[in-house]
């Protein structure tokens, strides 16, 4: 058994001692049979959270009113929630009441997807009343019991499989897939922010293309923010990537490149992206465009600095169809050689030249600063105070 589940196993056996059922749930479970790394485990017991509080000495109430509790164990955290069932549904998102029960399968028949709906007991044995471990084998994704109502119920859910696709590369199974559709709409009751959270993940997935194909296929695009007239744009988008190429904003970056400024001004925005990121997302939109145009050379790597010079570049390289290597070292090469990183680091300022002048300040003193940058990463001039004078007021 891996390291993470075996450590957990103890609190398990203090749940059993107790009285009570205890399982491993959830991602973990999940991962353990696709043979990928383990971080994080739940635990899911039979036990009401009193109960669970009852048999260790130090908790946190982190979500008691949905039966979770944050168990410290052995200088470890470990999230234990009791079985449960879920009242009615509002707002297409959460349940309005959930209710404890001892039936570990009756926990389980409320998940979301079978391949989520597996436990295992702290020996490795697997519990699995609704088939995911074959589905897992097969590859295919299926919601627990009828699609319709899970996404009824969570309207998230939709997305979730789209992002399954993504990272697992799995196909959706028949019924699933036809849900998808129908329950579309139900989309536009879902905040914007856990929409960006999957979404993201959606496009930062091994297989982003295919999972770009079902949101485009089942409309559920339609239903992401200034999404609607662009799904071209984001096949494009899903066509160029590869996976791993790009982090989080520079896929927000060339969604963006793709769709283009111009059409849709208010992209970023809409999706609510933090104010930093899209600043970050301007900079390599900015880059790339005069990368287009030209070679990188010193001055253009010192104007956009390292990092959105090598994004601007991995996107170029992808959007061309090129090797990644060569272009990001040449633009670290490029990097290296400058005198200067930074204005901070150049030997005069502005009090310098008002003072060299005396004359009062204006855009001129901007526009000599920029004139001495050019030179001193040219070559032209050394970047030495008195070197610079007398290139400036030879």
């Amino acid at each position: 058994m891996k390291p993470p589940f075996k450590k957990a196993a103890r609190v398990i056996e203090k749940i059993e001692q107790a009285g009570f059922e205890a399982y491993f749930v959830g991602g973990s479970v999940r991962d353990l049979l696709l043979g990928k790394e383990i971080n994080d485990v739940d635990i899911a017991t039979s036990a009401t959270p009193e109960e669970v509080k009852r048999i260790f000495p130090r908790t946190v109430d982190v979500g008691i009113e949905h039966g979770t509790v944050l168990v410290l164990e052995g200088g470890e955290s470990y999230e234990i929630t009791t079985f449960r069932t879920e009242g009615e549904y509002v707002d297409f998102r959460r349940p309005k009441e959930v209710s404890f029960v001892r039936s570990l399968t009756e926990d389980l028949k409320r998940r979301d997807f079978t391949i989520n709906a597996i436990a295992m007991t702290k020996e490795g044995e697997f519990v699995d009343p609704f088939g995911g471990k074959e589905d897992l084998e097969k590859g295919i994704l299926r919601t627990v019991g009828k699609p319709e109502e899970r996404f009824s119920e969570d309207a998230l859910r939709m997305l979730r499989a789209a992002r399954f696709v993504s990272q697992l590369g799995f196909a959706v199974e028949e019924n699933t897939y036809r849900a998808l559709k129908e329950s579309a709409p139900l989309l536009k009751h879902i905040a914007v922010e856990r929409k960006l959270a999957e979404f993201t993940k959606i496009m930062t997935g091994d297989h982003v293309k295919k999972a770009c194909e079902v949101l485009v296929s089942r409309d559920l695009y339609r239903y992401l923010p200034n999404m609607e007239a662009f799904p071209g744009q984001l096949l494009k988008a899903a066509e160029i990537l590869r996976p791993g190429a790009l982090d989080e904003t520079e896929v927000w970056a060339l969604l963006f490149l793709v769709i283009r400024k111009e059409n849709c001004p208010r992209f970023l925005k809409e999706w609510r992206l933090p104010t930093k990121k899209i600043k970050e997302i301007y900079q390599i939109y900015d880059a790339f465009h005069d990368r287009l145009s030209k070679e990188w050379d010193l001055y253009g790597v010192y104007t956009y600095g390292l990092e959105t010079s090598l994004s601007a570049e991995k996107i170029h390289s992808l959007w061309n169809g090129e090797e990644l290597d060569k272009p990001l070292a040449h633009v670290r090469e490029l990097y290296e050689k400058l005198p200067i990183k930074s204005r901070k680091e150049l030997q005069v300022n502005g009090n310098d030249l008002l003072l060299w002048k005396n004359k009062g300040g204006g855009k001129w003193v901007e526009e000599d600063l920029r004139r001495i940058e050019k030179a001193v990463i040219s070559g032209e001039v050394e970047n030495d105070k008195r070197s610079i004078k007398e290139w400036l007021m030879p």
